[in-house]
C-alpha cells in the first residue's frame, strides 16, 4: 500500500492508543546496496511494548553512519543477527526525540505524553553485568536501530524505558534529535575513560564532525586545553568557536597518514611527517597531550601513539578509515601508554551528559533538517561524504524549530564536516 508522506505528521489516535499500521523507512536483505535504493517507505505493523518497553511517537531522528552500513549490509548483514530474524526487516535510526505514547507492564517511571529523547544502548535486565559492572559489559548489549529492528525511521518505535531521557525543552524536535550517539560516545571516552581533568592537553581528530564537536566542548567545559584536527579553515574556526585552543589543517601534513603496506622508503617519509606534526602539537598546547580522542582508525593511529605523552592515553571508538591496525608498538611500550578502547554509552552517563545540554552548557551542532521523505537522500549523502555536519529528518513534527518551549541557546547551526 502506498504511504501518503503529506499524512505522516498526522495521527488518529490519542496517546495510549496505537494505530495497527505506521509509515516507516524499511531495508530488506534482498535489496541491500546504495542507500538510495535500500530505504524504501512502506505500511508496517506498529509493535507492541512488551514488560518494561516503551512505544514512542517519534518527533525527529537523527542520522548516523552506522545505517549506511545497514544498508550496505557491511561489514555483515544486520539481518543475521539481533531481533531481525524474527521479524525479517530493519527500521534504521539510532536517535530520536519524540512523545512517550504507550508503556508496556512495569513501566513506573514514565507514562503517555511525557516528551523524551532516545539513546540508543539496549542490553537485558536479566544480564548480571547490567546489575553490576555496565550494561556494555552485558552479553546482550545491542545499539538500537542498527542491531535491533524498531529504530527512528519510523512513526513509532519501540524501546526499554531505560533508553528514555527528558527532552531539553530548550531545544527544538529535530535538534533533540541530532546529538545523542556522538556527543554520549563522546562524554563516555573522555570522561569515564579517560578521567578527564582540568588542565590536561587532548588531541581531537576530526574535531569538527559529529564527535570532535563534542569533544572539543567537552575539554573546553573540563577545563582542559584542546587542539583539533580539521580539514579546512572554516572548520577550524567552528572548533575554536567551540573551544579548541587552536586548530591544525591535516591537508599540510597529509603524507602522515598511513594506508598499510608502505615500503620502508615510503615508511620512513610518512613517520617524517608524523614527527612534525606532533611538533605542531606540542608547539600549541605546551607540551605532548595527555589525551588522543580517536575514530579515524588505520590512517591516524600510528601518528597518535606516536603523539601522545609518556604514560598518555589514545581512545577510541572507531576506525573510519579502516580497523587493522598497524603502528610501531615500541612507542606504546618503551614509554608505558595505553591504548583504550570505548563503545557508546550507560544510561547513567548518558543521563549526565543530557543534564549539560538541558543546561546549555553542551550544544548539538546541526548541518541540515530534512522531512521524512529524505531518509534515502541523508544516508546517500553520508555514503559519498556530501555531507557537512548532524543531519536530523522530521517525522512528527512538521517543520524545523518546532518544540521549543524554554528560552536557551538551542543548537549551533554551522555547515561542518569530519
Amino acid at each position: 500500500m502506498a504511504v501518503d508522506l503529506t499524512k505522516v505528521s498526522e495521527l488518529d489516535v490519542e496517546p495510549g492508543t496505537l494505530p495497527e499500521t505506521m509509515a516507516a523507512w524499511v531495508i530488506r536483505e534482498e535489496r541491500m546496496g546504495e542507500p538510495r535504493d535500500a530505504f524504501q517507505l512502506e505500511e508496517v505493523e506498529v509493535p507492541e511494548p512488551g514488560p518494561l518497553e516503551v512505544i514512542v511517537r517519534v518527533m525527529a531522528a537523527g542520522v548516523n553512519y552506522n545505517n549506511v552500513w545497514a544498508a550496505l549490509g557491511e561489514p555483515v548483514s544486520v539481518m543475521r543477527y539481533g531481533d531481525h530474524p524474527e521479524f525479517g526487516h530493519h527500521i534504521g535510526g539510532s536517535d530520536a526525540s519524540g512523545i512517550v505514547w504507550k508503556v508496556g507492564p512495569g513501566v513506573t517511571r514514565w507514562k503517555p505524553g511525557d516528551e523524551v529523547v532516545v539513546h540508543c544502548n539496549m542490553a537485558s535486565y536479566e544480564d548480571k553485568e547490567v546489575h553490576g559492572l555496565d550494561p556494555l559489559a552485558a552479553p546482550s548489549q545491542m545499539i538500537w536501530g542498527y542491531e535491533t529492528t524498531w529504530g527512528s525511521f519510523a512513526q513509532f518505535t519501540k524501546v526499554q524505558a531505560q533508553q528514555l531521557l527528558p527532552r531539553p525543552r530548550n531545544l527544538s524536535w529535530d535538534e533533540a534529535a541530532s546529538y545523542g550517539l556522538v556527543y554520549f560516545t563522546a562524554y563516555r571516552m573522555l570522561i569515564t575513560q579517560c578521567e578527564l581533568q582540568a588542565g590536561q592537553r587532548v588531541l581531537i581528530w576530526g574535531a569538527a564532525g559529529g564527535l570532535g564537536v563534542f569533544a572539543t566542548q567537552i575539554c573546553a567545559l573540563a577545563g582542559a586545553h584542546a587542539v583539533g584536527v580539521v580539514s579546512s579553515q572554516a572548520k577550524g574556526e567552528l572548533v575554536k568557536q567551540l573551544g579548541a585552543v587552536d586548530y591544525i589543517d591535516r591537508n599540510e601534513f597529509a603524507g602522515m597518514m598511513r594506508e598499510g603496506g608502505e615500503t620502508p622508503e615510503r615508511e620512513k617519509e610518512r613517520f617524517g611527517v608524523s614527527r612534525a606534526f606532533s611538533k605542531r602539537v606540542k608547539e600549541i598546547l605546551g607540551d605532548q597531550p595527555d589525551v588522543v580522542f580517536e575514530h579515524v582508525g588505520k590512517a591516524t593511529f600510528p601518528t597518535s601513539v606516536f603523539t601522545v605523552k609518556p604514560f598518555g592515553k589514545v581512545v577510541i571508538c572507531a576506525g573510519t578509515t579502516g580497523f587493522d591496525l598497524d603502528f610501531d608498538v615500541r612507542y606504546l611500550w618503551m614509554r608505558q601508554k595505553q591504548i583504550l578502547g570505548s563503545h557508546f554509552a550507560n544510561a547513567y552517563e548518558c543521563n549526565k551528559a543530557n543534564e549539560l545540554i538541558e543546561a546549555g552548557e553542551i550544544r548539538p551542532v546541526l548541518w541540515r533538517t530534512l522531512g521524512f521523505e529524505g531518509v534515502p537522500e541523508a544516508h546517500q549523502l553520508m555514503r559519498e561524504n556530501k555531507h557537512l555536519g548532524k543531519i536530523s529528518i522530521l517525522v512528527g513534527a512538521d517543520a524545523e524549530g518546532e518544540g521549543k518551549t524554554e528560552e536557551g541557546p538551542g543548537a549551533i547551526r554551522a555547515e561542518v564536516g569530519a
